[in-house]
């Protein structure tokens, strides 16, 4: 008796030839790279820190993830890119992208708002040469949200007329007067980064918290620690908006200065034409904007008022002597929000030697 039922049944899938291991290969990384590009788009990405801005708070070699879920992702404004790039090609100065296309840019929800102190990874305004997703990725803290009025005065920022809570690990510059010599190992015992000393003509300058700096000026070789901030009446002309004549500011006394917020209009007087032209003109998203004579024209008709289309936020690094922030540069536009810092992954100190290099007490710390 023949049992042909039993018999396994070929198909046409069985009979193709199965995968070369070089097909296996590219499959694979196809898979990955998609994968790695949705997560890197929808919840996580990771950034280095290299500058000291934000110090002590976040390290020159912290490898952190930004959460984009916080304040929920932004669709891509230029989606002819090659995948897990920026700027540039990987070790190249070739771009990574052709900017033929720039769709309209929508936030997805998140499940929070930006808060005054949470620490922000945003593309760098002022960089009109990039698309908005495309600019350098900066990180700071936000110390003004859209409609706060906020004001520094003797380096203390004030909102809306109340003294912020300062950061715990704050920053400042000192000068270090001494009549010799100081090893880098006394820096060091102080938690004191050596890559941002400065030999002086009668010492030191550096950058460390108000506490150690008083730790430090006990020492048996030290004379003094001063404080190096400039004085009231002193005016830095690079601050924002750049305007020495009507704004007699600098990074220690600024403001007051009243934050964008959308749907809020404002007269466009000389004040607020020299505060808010930048914003109206570069991010605002206007076909054309021209300033003559005092008088301001918006795609093709003059107005005496101003609606904000968006929101704005005001940042500043932790490391308060030694941050370009929006002092210098201005408002950070909401549709420039790129994250919420999250936790520390990683992070290696470049000063040390290969044993030391790890700094293994700051593995998974949250970002505060």
């Amino acid at each position: 008796m023949k049992l042909d039922f039993f018999k396994k049944k070929t198909s046409e899938k069985e009979d193709q030839k199965p995968k070369s291991v070089a097909r296996e290969w590219a499959d694979a990384i196809v898979f990955a790279v998609i994968a790695a590009t949705i997560i890197r788009w929808l919840f996580l990405e990771a950034f280095t820190i290299p500058t000291p801005s934000m110090e002590k708070s976040l390290l020159v070699g912290d490898f952190l993830f930004v959460s984009k879920i916080h304040y929920g992702p932004r669709t891509p404004k230029t989606p002819l890119q090659m995948p897990l790039t920026h700027q540039k090609i990987w070790g190249t100065n070739i771009p990574s992208y052709v900017d033929w296309i720039q769709l309209p840019q929508f936030r997805l929800p998140g499940f929070t708002s930006i808060k005054q102190n949470d620490v922000v990874v945003f593309n760098y305004p002022p960089e009109l040469q990039y698309p908005v997703d495309l600019k350098t990725n900066y990180i700071k803290r936000c110390v003004g949200t859209p409609g706060d009025s906020l004001k520094v005065v003797d380096t203390q920022v004030y909102i809306n007329g109340t003294a912020l809570e300062n950061p715990e690990k704050m920053e400042f510059r000192y000068n270090v007067v001494t009549k010799q010599d100081i090893k880098d190992r006394v820096f060091k015992n102080y938690d004191i980064n050596i890559g941002d000393v400065n030999g002086t003509t009668n010492g030191y300058m550096m950058f460390t918290t108000p506490e150690i700096a008083q730790e430090f000026s006990k020492l048996p070789f030290v004379e003094s620690v001063n404080l190096l901030k400039m004085p009231s009446d002193q005016v830095n002309p690079r601050v924002y908006p750049k305007n020495a004549e009507l704004f007699h500011w600098n990074e220690d006394f600024y403001g007051p200065i009243w934050i964008p917020a959308k749907g809020a209009t404002i007269e466009l007087n000389e004040k607020n034409i020299a505060l808010y032209r930048n914003v109206i003109q570069n991010y605002e998203h206007n076909d054309s904007v021209s300033f003559e004579n005092g008088k301001v024209t918006v795609d093709g008709q003059e107005i005496t008022q101003y609606t904000f289309k968006q929101d704005y936020y005001f940042m500043m690094g932790d490391n308060r002597h030694n941050s370009e922030d929006s002092r210098f540069w201005g408002f950070v536009p909401e549709d420039h929000v790129v994250g919420k810092a999250f936790f520390i992954w990683l992070s290696l100190d470049k000063n040390e030697n290969f044993f030391n290099k790890i700094r293994w007490s700051r593995f998974f710390n949250l970002i505060h």
